[in-house]
């Protein structure tokens, strides 16, 4: 899989105003940005990615995902 089909699936099922992928193909570095993140914990927030990566996880296409999740407030305040 690539950085790019990656991006796709987690902007398909997630609403996401900012997405960053590194990795080799099977073991991801991903940064996430989603209004759908307020409100929820890390754990929360992980599984919801997971969700919009469905199969693929189930099916080792992409094998480990390592995440930093924020909201888009959580975002800008990093920027600072």
């Amino acid at each position: 899989m690539t950085a790019e089909q990656l991006q796709a699936l987690i902007a398909a099922g997630l609403q996401c105003d900012h997405i960053e992928l590194a990795g080799d193909g099977r073991h991801w570095y991903a940064t996430i940005v989603s209004p759908e993140f307020e409100g929820k914990r890390a754990i929360q927030r992980h599984q919801r990615v997971y969700a919009t990566l469905g199969r693929k996880i189930h099916t080792d296409e992409v094998h480990a995902l390592s995440m930093k999740t924020y909201t888009p407030a959580e975002w800008a305040a990093q920027a600072k």
